[in-house]
């Protein structure tokens, strides 16, 4: 145990272990092992961080715009500089393929920091006016305070961007939490910032699940943020409610993909199964549940079989390989269970099982024969499974698309623009994709409806998220 590597929380500008010297064991996914620890952060540990980020807020809150965005491009310069670092750390974190990390999540990280770098100078509200004679109106635009953020396991370098940059864009302090599987590019993230932001802007601690709810239910933070489970929302929100803090929810998803009988199909399925199988499936975005014209099905279904048989799993450094393993052996067994429950009606076309018995790999799954109110139609797998559904029109692919308790992100194939069109109207989700799936950008905003939470990630609307409006009048 001596040889592992001991991550620490990051409070006040300083690297600690937890207050009462309790640690939790960080395995590889990759090979089943223990290779770190971490802190097991409890009430002391919280109480510090909170602290420590209600101390800087003042100070922060009152920076100019050019200062914050200044740090954040520093931040951003830094993050691309020290990016090995980094993606060694995310790749021993989640057994991600080493170079697809390079090329899709650094990138995108930095293009995300720099976007709120821009962001923080360009607040917009009403012009100042005589609303009421005598008497002159503007608006005022502030930070919330002290934010609580907990990000999850499946892109822990990515969505920790997503919480601390618009947070901190704005003029908040931050306390985040990584999730316990993952903690250690968000520590060395704290190590980066850390040489740039003054001390107690940006806190890491470290921890499980009751630390995250210490988090929440500390009356410190003015906003508490997450992305996770419908589950932990749930509890959050809940939580939240007992002091009124603002509450920031980007929870699951059950993206429906439906490809209609025009549709481009050996380009619908290329777009699919990557958009799919990406990640292992650990997307709340990912395109897991197609629904399918019966016109075209067996031929769609014929050829995404073949596309999962020939789309490779394995380990970090490996050639050709379009995901890692599942991120644990939760996950993994969750992931299995949805397979041994399938009903009778349904057919495994492809996967189903797996792959080796060393770490948490599983095949490229496709699930025919499936209907609407079975489980893992019903349910998110959060894993490398992409389910089949057929419809005869228009009508019912809408009501299958929206016939599930989530509502963050779906996608329509088709070469009819009026079609399209009237989909993505009637689609009940976050976002519509049309013949594509999972692209994101920063300038436009991500979240969803329903149990897939409230409140926008990226884009300016991310952003306000974090201010609160003041309206100031005085008399003339």
């Amino acid at each position: 145990m001596s040889d592992l590597r001991a991550l620490r929380n990051y409070i006040n500008g300083e690297f600690v272990d937890a207050a009462d010297g309790r640690t939790l064991d960080v395995v590889d996914p990759a090979t089943g092992e223990v290779y770190a620890t971490s802190p097991l952060s409890g009430q002391a540990d919280v109480d510090a961080a909170m602290a420590a980020a209600a101390e800087a807020f003042p100070a922060w809150r009152d920076s100019t715009p050019a200062a914050r965005q200044l740090a954040l491009l520093r931040i951003a310069d830094a993050v691309e500089a020290r990016a090995e670092e980094l993606i060694d750390a995310e790749c021993r974190n989640t057994g991600k393929p080493r170079e697809l990390t390079r090329s899709e999540e650094i990138p995108p990280m930095v293009d995300q920091i720099r976007f709120f770098a821009g962001a923080a100078r360009l607040l917009e509200g009403k012009s100042a006016g005589e609303y009421m004679e005598g008497l002159t109106s503007f608006v005022r635009r502030e930070p919330v305070g002290v934010c609580a953020q907990v990000a999850p396991w499946n892109y822990p370098m990515m969505m920790a961007v997503w919480k601390f940059a618009p947070a901190i864009a704005a003029g908040n302090t931050v306390v985040l939490k990584p999730s316990d599987t993952t903690p250690a590019s968000t520590v060395l993230l704290a190590e980066i910032m850390g040489e740039i932001l003054p001390k107690g802007v940006f806190n890491v601690i470290c921890g499980d699940r009751d630390t995250g709810r210490l988090m929440v239910e500390h009356p410190t933070p003015a906003m508490a943020s997450i992305t996770g489970s419908v589950r932990a929302g749930m509890q959050v929100a809940g939580s939240a409610a007992k002091d009124l803090k603002r509450v920031h929810l980007e929870l699951g998803g059950k993206a429906p993909v439906v490809v209609f009988e025009d549709a481009d199909i050996p380009a619908a399925v290329e777009g699919i199964s990557v958009a799919g199988f990406f990640n292992a499936g650990q997307d709340c975005t990912a395109a897991t549940r197609v629904l399918v014209h019966e016109d075209v099905h067996d031929e769609f279904v014929a050829a995404l079989a073949k596309a999962a048989a020939e789309t490779k799993t394995g380990g970090v450094d490996e050639e050709d390989v379009l995901y890692g393993p599942l991120n644990n052996a939760n996950q993994l067994a969750q992931v299995s269970g949805f397979i041994e429950r399938l009903p009778a009606h349904a057919k495994v076309e492809a996967g189903g099982r797996r792959v080796g018995d060393r770490g948490y790999f599983y095949a490229p799954t496709v699930v025919s024969g499936l209907q609407q109110d079975d489980e893992i139609i019903q349910n998110e797998v959060f894993g490398p499974v992409i389910t089949v559904q057929k419809f005869s029109d228009e009508e019912q692919a809408v009501a299958y698309a929206n016939g599930v308790d989530y509502a963050l992100a779906s996608s329509v194939w088709t070469k009819d623009h009026a079609r399209a069109m009237r989909m993505s109207k009637a689609l009940d989700f976050g976002c519509v994709w049309i013949n594509t799936h999972i692209p994101l950008v920063a300038e436009m905003p991500h979240g969803g409806f329903k149990k897939s939470g409230y409140g926008k990630d990226l884009s300016s609307y991310g952003f306000e998220d974090y201010t609160r409006i003041k309206h100031v009048m005085t008399a003339i």
